[in-house]
């Protein structure tokens, strides 16, 4: 799955994604970005 990653400023594909649900209970996916290794966020249902 494709996420924006915030630090390298671009989209790349995450890695170890897992499925979350966020504190206001809205479905999101969260993964690594494979180049630099941040937190990144994707919201809504994959």
């Amino acid at each position: 799955m494709e996420g924006y990653c915030m630090k390298c400023r671009t989209k790349r594909e995450m890695k170890n994604t897992k499925q979350i649900t966020m504190k206001n209970g809205r479905p999101a996916t969260q993964g690594v970005c494979p180049v630099c290794g941040t937190k990144m966020f994707k919201i809504g249902k994959s």
